[in-house]
């Protein structure tokens, strides 16, 4: 409770698909960085959402993150699925794990192409939180 009281930590991921296979994302991706450290992508037209809340993220991603186009979506995707796994598998845990860190799930369906420009903030959170917060969700994870 002591490092969590002072920074709130949420992924709240809203990624509505309408079929099971890859659907492809438009290049008309809505990104904004609005108040503070809170970073929302949108797409109207395929009804999704992305916002990440949490204080410091969006200064972290400015001067420690990758650049962009470093890893392949196919990288990065692969990345998330297992990522995303895992913070799901924790956050239906409370007991187990912290459930400060993990507030909620995400819906993060591989069978649908977000595009790059989600798998590159959803994979840059996820290194920043597990190095912020000495998680190990699974295999290797970047110093950056």
């Amino acid at each position: 409770m002591k490092n969590s009281i002072y920074i709130l930590t949420v992924i709240i991921c809203i990624l509505i698909g309408c079929t099971s296979s890859k659907s492809v994302i438009p290049a008309k991706e809505k990104t904004t960085a609005s108040s503070g450290d809170t970073i929302r992508i949108a797409n109207d037209k395929l009804e999704y959402e992305v916002l990440i809340i949490d204080s410091g993220f969006s200064s972290w991603l400015l001067t420690n993150a990758y650049p962009r186009d470093y890893h392949s979506q196919t990288y990065l995707e692969s990345k998330n699925r297992i990522w995303v796994s895992e913070w799901n598998n924790r956050a239906a845990q409370p007991l187990r794990y912290n459930p400060n860190l993990y507030e909620m799930s995400i819906n993060y369906d591989p069978n649908i192409d977000y595009g790059y420009e989600v798998n590159y903030l959803i994979y840059n959170y996820m290194v920043y939180f597990q190095n912020t917060y000495k998680q190990k969700l699974f295999g290797y994870v970047p110093l950056r």
